[in-house]
């Protein structure tokens, strides 16, 4: 090998290592959002839609993006409040739309794809005011560590064009936090916060009462400090997930004592706890191996 060609492959390597590590990911990010004219940024003010609306912003400027956020029964009121201020605290116009999801069957009836109808609903409900806004694209928060995961509503923004810059970046939910903790985001530790529906056990009609009874049980988890927590439905039942670290506090009599009166209070028969502890999407574990997904 020439010494020329040996400095060519070193100069190579040395280029693909820069492009592998979280800067690197982040200067392809900002080139793809870049590349763009005007967008709009589903943004539910989690770890992922924050950081891609603020390099939205950045790149393009505040006069090019508008932040959406998608209002339903099945959004927490805490995670709503939490989104307007985001989004006024990093200077994006934002707007709050009223999906329609809940009046859809194919919504209510809770199958495994049901987040392929959330999503639908939501990008058709965007497209009439991007539309006079002259705005033809949208952003969503979607990083690589979703594509191997089971997620329908990924289907629905491939079949309506939605860009997943992150993703095609090769940013992982990792990168993410670590480059929101340097951008100075007060999301880089937020605790993940999906939809309500998701708590509540496949085939299992979705009603707002539902969705209300395990957002309160939550909240109240919260204000005994558990920061990280969900409240699984399984009909008259609420199987309450923590991280293991946790389990020795969640039993301890006096106190679960009170998380049982709270949750029966709220319509639960019987109120248990997961010995596997808090994991993300444990609703998809039911899911018989083969069945279609979407």
């Amino acid at each position: 090998m020439s010494p020329y060609d040996k400095s060519m492959r070193e100069a190579n390597t040395i280029q693909e290592t820069v492009a592998a590590t979280p800067e690197g990911k982040l200067l392809t990010l900002r080139k793809r959002i870049g590349a763009l004219d005007r967008v709009a940024v589903a943004f539910s003010g989690g770890v992922d839609s924050t950081f891609v609306l603020r390099v939205a912003l950045d790149v393009l400027g505040p006069g090019n993006v508008l932040a959406v956020t998608g209002r339903s029964p099945s959004l927490k009121s805490s995670e709503l409040d939490e989104a307007v201020r985001l989004a006024a605290e990093l200077g994006a116009e934002h707007v709050l739309l009223n999906t329609g999801e809940f009046e859809k069957a194919d919504y209510l009836a809770n199958p495994v794809n049901r987040c392929y109808f959330c999503k639908t609903t939501l990008y058709e409900t965007m497209r009439p005011l991007l539309a006079e806004r002259g705005i033809s694209v949208i952003l969503n928060g979607t990083n690589a560590d979703d594509l191997g995961d089971y997620r329908p509503g990924l289907t629905a923004a491939a079949e309506h064009n939605v860009v997943a810059p992150a993703a095609e970046a090769g940013l992982t939910k990792a990168d993410v936090r670590e480059l929101s903790r340097r951008l100075g985001l007060p999301t880089h530790d937020k605790p993940a916060a999906p939809c309500l529906s998701s708590r509540v056990q496949y085939g299992e009609t979705i009603t707002p009462e539902k969705l209300r009874a395990i957002e309160q049980a939550e909240a109240f988890l919260v204000e005994l400090g558990f920061r990280e927590c969900r409240v699984r439905h399984h009909d008259r039942l609420a199987r309450i997930e923590v991280p293991p670290a946790e389990f020795s506090r969640l039993v301890e009599p006096s106190l679960a004592r009170r998380v049982d009166e709270r949750l029966r209070s709220l319509g639960y028969a019987y109120v248990t706890f997961d010995l596997r502890g808090l994991r993300s999407g444990s609703m998809n574990e039911v899911i018989p191996l083969g069945l279609p997904r979407s």
